[in-house]
């Protein structure tokens, strides 16, 4: 019976990484992208790829231009690493050996020689070492990561300390360590350093607990007994690893306690939650202009008004404002680098003052549209104290418009008397103008002798007396970063938000009082519960009657109480 002939040979081993040490930098460079949440993280993994499918050996990073998604800069930092390598290890190191390649090499010859030393011995252990060792996770110095293991580190070492801590509390402390932001992401990106804590806890560095549906991680009632045990138990298996990421980071200088405590102690009364200030003498007020009032429409008018400015040699930037029209930041001077084309970013903060300019036909057209309490609104929560309306009257021009001017005149009125806002009223652009140097030049006196602090509004609200600041010679500010974003129209809203917008859309029902409305229930699942408890049908119509709202504390009163009811209650068409 024949039989099928078998050949037995040894496999030619296929080397799996041909270029080892671009792969890991490359990896490096990847992982640190991703810590930042930065959005670079993305090209470093294209490039992997492609460095993976390519089977032939580099010299140096010029040569992986010829890869699909390397350019000139991943292959100019592979130059420079590369550089950086020939002068630690020598001018004729290997680059081909692979770190996990060499590592297998190595543990090979290790497992060669080890059982020479020791033959009675298990022949499992030098396997083991041989295995490839995966590099201890150690976040960078002052990112999220950092700043929330730092803290917990610092609260677990207190005597009576609980053994965790809620999400807003966590994010108070942590923020002085952090560069960026716990609560809004730099522009063009999502993320913010928040975003650091999914890869604390898939390192098991980190344990997260109750996260209810509604996405608030901050319970009132605090953990369950079980809870509180299964965590401190945990918190107990990892205390040795974070204590020797930490003490990674302090051997290689990222951090001392001296100088973190000098910082919070710096930093302190809630006007450092950001981590910086601006000192006298270090920053430039500028008007900042939104790009609106400089094109679209009567550009010629617009014009003017740049033209005025350059003429009365204001300095003022052109820049995207999602809320009102004019305002001035403080921007941090800079000193060019020698070799780069362009300086340095410098830092800015937000001053209290913004002006949100009409003319009478864009204010009679705002009030027939909807915009003009919408905008009122806006301004009003946008975490600037000194709201300012720039009224243009044009001279006749308001007699000849579709609502009548004694309207127009009294909407003015409102503006001021009933919101608050200041208002200066002009005849034209020119008068527009004087009005923006003169306050532009106030403002630099104003804050010539300040040291302006960078404050956070999610973490401490909209920031403290003037009078006080005043005399201390020192206030707190937003950064520009965050009162932009936060100030977006059309941005992702909570369910809290969308019910203040369809509460808003209700004839009668302004801002303050929406507002009074969400104190007592955030939702509209939490209303309709209320009216669930409620016995009669009277009693439903009266639930909201007795809601103060506004500075007068005011009640909501039956009428608009029976109406957003009926809204929210009536199954079928509204009579």
């Amino acid at each position: 019976m024949p039989t099928d002939q078998v050949c037995l040979g040894r496999k030619r081993p296929v080397p799996s990484c041909p270029n080892p040490l671009f792969l890991q930098w490359l990896t490096e460079l990847r992982d640190s992208a991703k810590e930042k949440g930065l959005k670079t993280q993305y090209v470093y993994q294209k490039a992997i790829n492609s460095l993976k499918k390519y089977p032939l050996p580099l010299k140096n990073g010029k040569e992986a231009k010829i890869l699909q998604n390397f350019g000139d800069g991943i292959c100019k930092i592979l130059d420079e690493r590369l550089q950086k390598h020939y002068r630690e290890h020598g001018s004729d190191a290997p680059i081909h050996l692979a770190t996990s390649c060499q590592g297998s090499n190595v543990a090979s010859s290790k497992q060669m020689e080890e059982p020479r030393k020791e033959p009675s011995g298990n022949l499992s252990e030098p396997m083991e070492k041989g295995t490839k060792k995966k590099r201890e996770y150690v976040p960078q110095k002052r990112s999220g990561g950092y700043a929330v293991l730092l803290t917990l580190y610092r609260h677990a070492q207190m005597p009576g300390s609980k053994g965790f801590m809620f999400r807003n509390e966590l994010q108070t402390e942590a923020q002085p360590l952090c560069e960026k932001s716990f609560t809004v992401p730099d522009l063009g990106s999502k993320y913010t350093a928040w975003s650091s804590v999914s890869t604390l806890i898939q390192k098991d560095l980190l344990v997260k607990t109750h996260n209810p549906a509604s996405g608030e991680e901050d319970s009132r009632d605090g953990p369950d007994e079980e809870q509180e045990d299964k965590e401190s138990c945990r918190s107990s298996k990892t205390s040795e690893r974070l204590a020797t990421a930490l003490s990674v980071n302090q051997a290689t200088g990222h951090i001392s306690e001296s100088d973190a405590a000098g910082k919070s102690q710096t930093l302190e009364t809630g006007r450092t939650a950001m981590g910086w200030h601006l000192p006298p003498g270090s920053y430039d007020i500028v008007l900042c202009v939104d790009v609106i009032e400089t094109t679209g429409g009567s550009s010629g008018r617009k014009q003017e008004l740049v033209k005025e400015l350059q003429r009365n040699c204001v300095t003022f930037d052109i820049r995207k404002l999602n809320v009102g029209d004019f305002l001035w930041v403080a921007r941090e001077k800079v000193t060019p680098v020698p070799g780069q084309l362009r300086p340095p970013v410098g830092k800015e903060l937000v001053l209290d003052y913004i002006i949100e300019r009409k003319r009478m036909d864009d204010l009679c057209g705002s009030i027939i549209d909807g915009r003009f309490r919408e905008q009122k609104f806006r301004l009003k929560r946008c975490g600037l104290r000194k709201p300012i309306y720039l009224v243009e009257e044009c001279g006749s021009a308001a007699a000849h418009l579709s609502i009548p001017e004694s309207t127009l005149q009294q909407a003015i009125v409102n503006t001021q008397v009933v919101d608050g806002f200041f208002v200066k009223r002009v005849q034209d652009v020119k008068e527009s103008a004087a009005y923006l140097t003169i306050m532009t030049r106030y403002l630099q006196k104003l804050y010539h002798n300040c040291t302006l602090f960078c404050r956070s509004r999610e973490l401490e609200g909209d920031g403290g007396d003037e009078s006080e600041q005043t005399a201390n010679l020192s206030c707190s500010l937003m950064a520009f970063t965050e009162f932009n974003y936060g100030a977006i129209k059309n941005k992702c809203q909570t369910v809290r938000e969308v019910f203040a917008r369809q509460l808003m859309q209700i004839s009668g029902v302004s801002g303050d009082k929406a507002a009074a409305v969400l104190e007592h229930y955030s939702t509209v699942s939490s209303l309709l519960q209320a009216y669930d408890r409620c016995s009669s049908e009277s009693e439903k119509e009266k639930l909201l009657s007795s809601i103060k709202y506004g500075k007068l504390k005011r009640n909501l009163g039956p009428a608009l109480s029976r109406t957003i009811y009926q809204l929210y209650c009536t199954r079928g068409p509204l009579s």
